[in-house]
């Protein structure tokens, strides 16, 4: 999927698309679709496949805006980067996206039967922990998914998991307040946690998916293709060996205050989380599987980037959906290798 020139929601491009099936089986992608000012919505366009293989997209026009005042300030507004998934135990699509708000970007979460009508749930609280001794909604988060099965959680409470990425430095919402991690916290750069909703009190309320409770550290950047950061990227897939989770690594260097960083490498890696507990790693790939090769992926509004954002089944095999430099859209076909290493 490429900007269509004759689109002004898209003129600063589109890219990091959630995904998911409606009732028919159709697919569709819900692309993030930037305008001029860096000002995002999220759009729906429907999956071509031919003989197997995803090859466009004919769209569906917009199914979320930012039209609610914690997704906007002043000289700022969006939702950003949707992922969504879809859990047969509510029998809903859960999308998590970024809302470009007041105090800059916050995880709020909405649900869907359909994909094209969303209702909001708001912002993302997040139960305090003494332990941490840190208030978890005071810091920037991205790189958010929900699993699409229950799990048991450390509590032994059967809840919905879900993936998020604090950023402990505070210096972009205070000017000088710097970094914040939680007490006792040995890898200080942003990583991947994990949080834990108890399923019988999301039946009860689905506001309760917003509620996210027994935060944890799940895996932080470990190799080179890592060295700044790392996040999630689509909702883990359910393989014999566990959770399947593909993330990004960041390499480069990070300018303060700017949304689009230009000095940046974004490649994508994977991890296998336990089936049963799924805070911890069980492997990861030393090495990315995908990497910033094509001219597509090198030059872009943020050169050299490929994000991961959505993965689908179509026909025998499976299909990832990824971010092209900050700009398109392109797909890559994941194949599983037969060896003894991850």
């Amino acid at each position: 999927m490429t900007p269509d020139p004759g689109e002004p929601l898209e003129s600063e491009g589109v890219l990091n698309p959630a995904s998911g099936r409606d009732a028919d089986g159709e697919l569709y992608l819900l692309p993030r679709l930037v305008a001029d000012g860096n000002v995002s919505r999220v759009g729906l366009a429907r999956v071509v496949v031919e003989d197997g293989v995803p090859v466009g997209v004919e769209r569906e026009g917009v199914v979320l805006a930012p039209d609610r005042d914690f997704e906007r300030g002043r000289r700022n507004s969006g939702v950003e980067d949707p992922r969504t998934t879809f859990v047969p135990a509510l029998g809903l699509h859960v999308m998590t996206y970024v809302a470009y708000g007041p105090l800059g970007p916050r995880t709020a979460v909405a649900v869907s039967s359909d994909l094209r009508s969303w209702q909001r749930l708001g912002p993302v609280s997040f139960e305090y922990d003494d332990e941490l001794g840190v208030d978890l909604a005071l810091f920037h988060n991205k790189d958010t998914v929900f699993f699409p099965e229950p799990v048991t959680g450390p509590d032994g409470v059967e809840s919905l998991a879900v993936l998020h990425r604090p950023v402990w430095d505070l210096g972009e919402v205070r000017d000088g307040e710097g970094a914040h991690p939680p007490t006792g916290l040995e890898e200080k750069r942003p990583s991947i946690w994990i949080a834990f909703i108890p399923l019988a009190a999301v039946r009860e309320d689905l506001g309760e998916l917003a509620r996210w409770r027994h935060n944890r550290f799940l895996a932080g950047p470990e190799f080179p293709f890592e060295e700044l950061k790392i996040g999630a990227g689509p909702a883990p897939v359910r393989v014999p060996e566990g959770w399947l989770l593909l993330h990004h690594g960041v390499t480069g260097r990070l300018e303060r205050g700017v949304d689009q960083q230009k000095h940046v490498n974004y490649a994508a890696g994977a991890m296998i989380l336990d089936a049963d507990e799924p805070w911890r790693v069980i492997r990861r790939t030393e090495e990315p599987l995908l990497s910033a090769e094509t001219e597509e992926e090198r030059s872009g509004i943020v050169p050299n980037v490929v994000f991961p954002t959505a993965i689908e089944q179509v026909g025998d095999a499976h299909w990832v959906f990824y971010g092209m430099a900050d700009s398109k859209i392109g797909v890559a076909k994941l194949e599983r290798v037969a060896s003894s290493a991850t």
